[in-house]
């Protein structure tokens, strides 16, 4: 047993340092550490000050990863829009941003790519610039349907499934609403589709595609 070594951690605890303070200045696995110091009990004022630490250490580590967060974000908000001036006279690149700045999920909370309808165009349409313009991987992919239980009908994730291209390997759990209808408005209503890609640099870049359009059709746009 390294005698000296715990001696000098429980020396080091007693005076209210962290394990990881201690585990810089003594080369010990931290299992030993924990074992040599299980007895030490440290006063109201230690455990104040060390939790204190943490938080600060916390705070500290939050902020340097949301600064990393805000430049990555900035970068590839400049490249979205250098790629913009190459692509916005392509048809069926301008027509798909626009139909996601109008129809896709835009939150800065998830920061996820996704786009819900219920009309087969929009999503063929979403689907061809996802694939030919993004070049989206086809893993990349996922499906979650919504329909009414009074809708509901076999297969319903197979007609989906046709429409986007994607396998029925990569669709969540059809989501079924129940409803106080005793029949169907529209008997040929097929749910909506939300078509999902979890890549918060693709959302990012998407953002940046659209500050890009509205810079170019306003003029005024500032991020």
């Amino acid at each position: 047993m390294k005698l000296t070594e715990k001696n000098e951690a429980i020396k080091l605890r007693k005076g209210g340092k962290s394990y990881g303070y201690i585990l810089k200045k003594i080369d010990v696995s931290k299992s030993t550490l924990s074992l040599w110091l299980r007895d030490i009990e440290l006063t109201e004022s230690q455990k104040s000050i060390l939790l204190k630490g943490r938080e600060i250490s916390r705070y500290a580590a939050a902020k340097k990863k949301q600064q990393q967060r805000i430049e990555k974000t900035i970068k590839i908000i400049s490249e979205a829009r250098k790629e913009f001036e190459k692509l916005h006279n392509n048809p069926l690149f301008l027509s798909g941003l626009m139909l996601y700045w109008a129809e896709g999920d835009k939150s800065d909370l998830h920061e996820q790519v996704k786009f819900t309808n219920s009309d087969q165009n929009m999503i063929n349409l979403i689907m061809r610039w996802f694939r030919e313009i993004c070049e989206v991987p086809e893993k990349k992919f996922r499906v979650t349907l919504h329909i009414h239980s009074l809708h509901c009908r076999p297969k319903i994730e197979n007609y989906w499934s046709n429409i986007t291209g994607i396998p029925l390997s990569q669709f969540y759990k059809t989501q079924i609403k129940p409803t106080t209808l005793r029949y169907r408005r529209n008997p040929l209503y097929d749910g909506t589709c939300a078509v999902s890609i979890s890549s918060k640099d693709f959302f990012r870049k998407i953002k940046g595609l659209i500050i890009a359009a509205i810079e170019k059709m306003t003029k005024n746009y500032s991020l």
